[in-house]
């Protein structure tokens, strides 16, 4: 029972992590229908800043930066590679590509920049653990849950109480009428990347933090596990990629935990386990839990 309680923890840590990732590829989705695939490399770029400047200015305010300059270089990215002229939801698919070809360059040049080092995010939670009656969980799980949980809280009330959220949400009802109202399109869509910047580098801290040795050149990999979450809620659907997050987080931390009972299916299970949880979601809903039936976009 010990065990499944950890598990459980763990998992509802690492969903939670993963929730602010997925919550990225879904606000860029539902503002312009790009699926961004280098999500993974602007997290690997939080992370990065926040390991180089935290002995100077301490972890508070390295993440302060980390967060603010990844949500500029996504905002950046949108306004300067992907959007020529006014938003054409036609050309996507295009845009789509371009993001694995920007994806290729920045992890080839953060790859460089930290080579086979381990770099510490100088967190204030290190390796210390709390006891919770029969369970040991360690303090950066319990600070992703707090601090995604008000990260997403904080997302939630942006759809729904500001004028941005308003003018994404008719964006992703139906384009060109948002824009015959005064729907600034191109706006819109930057502040999602913007705001999908600033997730990455703050999911970075966590997928870094104890009990992972540190950020390395593979961290960015890790948040791709976030996709099939997003894909699992419906891919435009932000309280879809909260629950296929969390779906994928438990998922990921039962297997591991059971590993040996699970030794059948290979040891490597483990890392194909949120995708082949995707899958056999897909087949009995194709527009994922919380997908409209309707759905066009793609």
């Amino acid at each position: 029972m010990t065990s499944l309680l950890d598990d459980l923890l763990n998992g509802l840590a690492l969903g939670a992590v993963y929730a602010l990732v997925a919550l990225g590829f879904v606000v860029i989705f539902k503002a312009s229908g790009v699926i961004n695939f280098a999500q993974g490399s602007l997290l690997l770029f939080g992370g990065y800043l926040t390991a180089v400047l935290h002995d100077d200015l301490g972890f508070a305010g390295a993440l302060a930066v980390a967060v603010l300059a990844t949500a500029l270089l996504a905002g950046a990215l949108d306004r300067l590679l992907l959007q020529r002229g006014e938003p054409d939801p036609r050309m996507a698919h295009v845009q789509t590509i371009v993001t694995i070809g920007v994806d290729i360059v920045l992890l080839t040049d953060l790859s460089r920049r930290i080579g086979g080092d381990l770099l510490s995010l100088g967190d204030p939670w290190g390796d210390s653990v709390v006891t919770l009656g029969s369970v040991t969980v360690a303090d950066s799980r319990l600070a992703a849950i707090a601090v995604s949980a008000v990260a997403i809280a904080a997302v939630f009330a942006l759809f729904r109480f500001t004028p941005w959220g308003l003018s994404l949400r008719a964006a992703a009802e139906d384009t060109e009428a948002a824009a015959l109202m005064g729907v600034r399109l191109s706006r819109v869509r930057m502040l999602a990347w913007c705001l999908a910047g600033a997730l990455a580098a703050l999911a970075a801290v966590f997928l870094a933090a104890f009990p992972a040795p540190g950020l390395e050149r593979t961290t960015g990999q890790i948040a791709l596990k976030a996709f099939p979450a997003a894909i699992l809620g419906g891919m435009a659907s932000p309280p879809g990629a909260l629950a296929g997050s969390l779906l994928i987080g438990l998922t990921e931390a039962l297997v591991a935990g059971h590993q040996s009972d699970l030794h059948v299916l290979g040891e490597g299970f483990g890392d194909v386990a949120p995708y082949a949880v995707m899958v056999l979601v897909l087949l009995v809903r194709p527009t994922g839990l919380f997908g409209a039936k309707g759905a066009a976009r793609v």
